[in-house]
């Protein structure tokens, strides 16, 4: 490849052009702004999005990748610029979401001297990023940047962190860019051990009662299809953690429901029946194991997982198979044998019938007078037969959207988990939405996450993105509300909202809305949101008292599950 005389400005979009960049999020500054100088002359190769808020940048950024399977791009720059991206750097890093976000920085010669809009991004960063660098001298950006795109896509994803001081972005190299296929200490794909491949094998073809948890993992692998061979072959029942959602069908007669704290009753009971626990590309977080020390007392532990940090962390694993989760399925597959579980598969059948009856038909025919969040999720996901892109903030409204929308295709969900960010939702719908211009994209959200970043419905008039937001309004912080009124005897300390007139706000923003308070004029709002072409604001005033339920109390067993 012949060099190029450029500014390391330069280098920087030529080196995103070279990823397959095309798309960016952010917002300028003094420190970033040679940068934004030079993407002026390539405004026909990558589309930059100014987004109204540094954090709407980096969530916008991880709903165009956890939608399309690419990086995410955000830029911004020093100071408050890059410490305003902390929480979607946090976020990406729990939800192992691949983002590059680069950050401009004071002249090298000012570095520590707590200059103008100087902050330690390194710093900062370090703990919420899989690999950060302050770039100072323009030769290094081409290497470092590809660095970074292999970091960040590689393994297990994560966001990546790049500093670049305002003197090399001025100052020129002779360009030249290589795409990076490894780095020295770190091994992104372990290999895979056969053995313990045949002793999982063995484990499941033996087992009478087994069950499969199906985390994102197997979405970020892109092993979907594979992980259906699985479970038919064997016919194993899998749960999904929130993150694993879409990554097979709902209608899937193999598909038991959600996992954890608010997931599905069968599930959650069954996993201290079962003989046999598969956790495949999750990492048992705690809101899936309630009380690790009553967890899956009755099973061994088979743990598919290609972070080695995640096996035995919070559950033991009898047998663990450390390597990519799509490469271990290809493995496993012609050692399993095929079986039929009928009972088995029957007592999920039985325990979701039960629960059917206890919440989810009240759920969704509600006979109480107001509407309820259920319901209006059921209709929803009715119009949209499948096809949607949820996008969900966190709250009440996050667990609801989760259990009762329903899928056809993976990587149709985009939520915030591990952090559990609210705000998340509003700019994530427009990055998936840029990322996904082909799918509607419905933004669920309450009113308490809603304002936390309503600025952004600004960066989706701006770019006339057909965004469908369903605000769900019960004039509380619901979830902590649900808590207060279970465990601390309806004592709503702080939790209560006095909203202003969203629809109004919307309408300033050149965002057509309505809002819908009772039951008959539901199907004709939802109607008109999506046959309408651009942007959409559905206000739905829902039950205050409205609690997501079944819940396995915050440190409880999981067979402690409430109905009510």
């Amino acid at each position: 490849m012949k060099t190029k005389r450029v500014s390391g400005s330069e280098a920087v979009i030529l080196s995103l052009i070279e990823e397959g960049v095309n798309t960016i999020f952010g917002y300028p500054g003094g420190a970033i702004m040679p940068i934004y100088d030079l993407l002026y002359d390539y405004q026909d190769q990558i589309k930059h999005i100014l987004t109204r808020h540094e954090q709407g940048a980096a969530h916008a950024a991880q709903g165009y990748a956890r939608v399309t399977g690419k990086v995410g791009v955000c830029m911004v720059t020093s100071g408050p610029g890059a410490t305003n991206l902390t929480t979607g750097l946090a976020d990406a890093m729990l939800d192992s979401t691949p983002i590059i976000c680069i950050s401009g920085q004071v002249v090298s010669g000012l570095l520590g001297t707590d200059a103008f809009q100087e902050t330690d991004v390194m710093g900062f960063s370090m703990p919420i990023t899989k690999w950060n660098i302050q770039i100072t001298r323009a030769e290094e950006i081409p290497e470092m940047m590809a660095r970074a795109f292999f970091i960040a896509t590689t393994g297990r994803p994560g966001p990546v962190m790049i500093d670049i001081t305002k003197d090399a972005q001025f100052a020129e190299l002779d360009f030249k860019y290589e795409k990076c296929r490894d780095v020295r200490s770190y091994v992104p794909r372990p290999k895979l051990q056969m053995e313990y491949v045949e002793k999982a094998a063995a484990l499941i073809n033996n087992a009478k009662k087994p069950m499969a948890l199906v985390g994102q993992g197997v979405i970020l692998s892109g092993a979907e299809k594979l992980l259906l061979q699985f479970i038919e072959k064997a016919q194993i029942p899998a749960a999904w953690t929130l993150l694993g959602n879409s990554a097979m069908p709902t209608d899937h007669p193999l598909n038991v429901g959600m996992l954890g704290m608010h997931g599905n009753y069968g599930p959650n009971i069954k996993t201290n029946e079962c003989d046999l626990l598969l956790g495949l590309g999750m990492r048992f977080d705690d809101r899936v194991t309630g009380d690790v020390k009553t967890y899956g007392k009755m099973a061994k532990v088979i743990h598919f997982e290609i972070d080695s940090s995640e096996v035995n962390k919070n559950v033991k694993a009898d047998v663990a198979v450390i390597a990519d989760i799509k490469e271990t399925f290809e493995a496993i597959l012609p050692l399993i044998k095929e079986t039929k579980r009928e009972e088995w598969l029957n007592q999920f059948k039985s325990a979701y019938q039960y629960e059917y009856d206890k919440i989810i038909e009240k759920d969704i025919h509600p006979e109480k007078e107001g509407l309820t969040m259920g319901e209006v999720i059921r209709r929803i996901t009715e119009r949209t037969d499948g096809e949607a892109i949820l996008v969900t903030d966190v709250g009440q409204h996050q667990m609801i959207a989760n259990r009762y929308f329903k899928f056809k295709h993976s990587r149709s969900v985009v939520t915030s988990g591990g952090l559990g960010t609210m705000g998340f939702g509003l700019p994530a719908a427009f990055g998936a939405q840029r990322g996904r211009p082909d799918k509607t994209v419905i933004a669920v959200i309450g009113d308490g996450g809603f304002q936390m970043t309503i600025q952004e419905l600004g960066t989706i008039w701006q770019n006339k993105a057909p965004v469908k937001i369903v605000l769900l309004n019960n004039n509380f912080l619901g979830m902590v509300r649900q808590w207060q009124q279970l465990f601390f005897d309806k004592r709503y300390s702080s939790t209560e909202l006095t909203n202003p007139d969203f629809i109004t706000i919307a309408r300033g923003f050149g965002i057509d809305g309505k809002k819908v308070s009772e039951r008959k004029d539901l199907d004709g709002a939802i109607n008109e949101m999506l046959s309408l072409e651009g942007p959409f604001l559905l206000e739905v005033t829902v039950e205050k008292e409205d609690n997501v339920f079944p819940m396995v109390p915050a440190g409880a067993s999981v067979s402690d599950i409430r109905l009510e």
